[in-house]
């Protein structure tokens, strides 16, 4: 039984599986060989969502803790009377906004709304990441036994869940060219 090799290829659910495999393949290569070991893009972001989160929980009227320890060691927020909340290089969103995007540019569409939509997603997703970290701050200080519960499953399930829903508006409406 052999496979024609083109009609395989052909097939536009095979075609979009092999252009999603190659662009994260591509990612995990990129960031294991070269972004991470540097780790200034992985800081920068984790930089960004401790600045915002912190802005986020004084919003509510929460104090943060007074010395904020940072560095390529301890990146942590959170909120005073806690030990804070350590933000680790796979927290800080960097493959779920590569994941987004491969599945994005893979799938079929208009480039000028790929374009468009590509920032809005990974820019909502930061948000998402955002309220994550500030709820789990919250979550620290008023029930820290919950916390690893609320943090492997609770928000992971909610990011994932936002960025299928981002993949069906996609799929489902915006590739669509009318």
């Amino acid at each position: 039984m052999s496979i024609d090799l083109r009609r395989f290829i052909s097939n536009p659910l095979i075609f979009f599986l092999f252009k999603a495999f190659i662009l994260f393949s591509f990612w995990i290569v990129v960031y294991e060989i070269w972004l991470n070991p540097i780790g200034t893009f992985d800081l920068f972001v984790i930089d960004k969502l401790i600045i915002q989160s912190g802005y986020v929980l004084e919003l509510f009227n929460y104090n943060l803790i007074p010395d904020v320890i940072y560095d390529t060691e301890f990146r942590t927020i959170g909120a005073d009377g806690t030990h804070g909340v350590w933000i680790g290089d796979p927290c800080n969103g960097l493959t779920v906004f590569a994941l987004f995007t491969g599945f994005i540019i893979a799938f079929p569409g208009n480039w000028k709304k790929k374009l468009l939509f590509i920032p809005f997603g990974i820019i909502t997703i930061h948000i998402l990441n955002v309220i994550r970290v500030s709820a789990l701050c919250v979550i620290l200080l008023k029930s820290p036994e919950s916390l690893d519960f609320n943090h492997t499953y609770v928000f992971t399930s909610i990011i994932y869940a936002y960025i299928f829903l981002l993949w069906y508006w996609w799929a489902d409406k915006l590739s669509l060219d009318k």
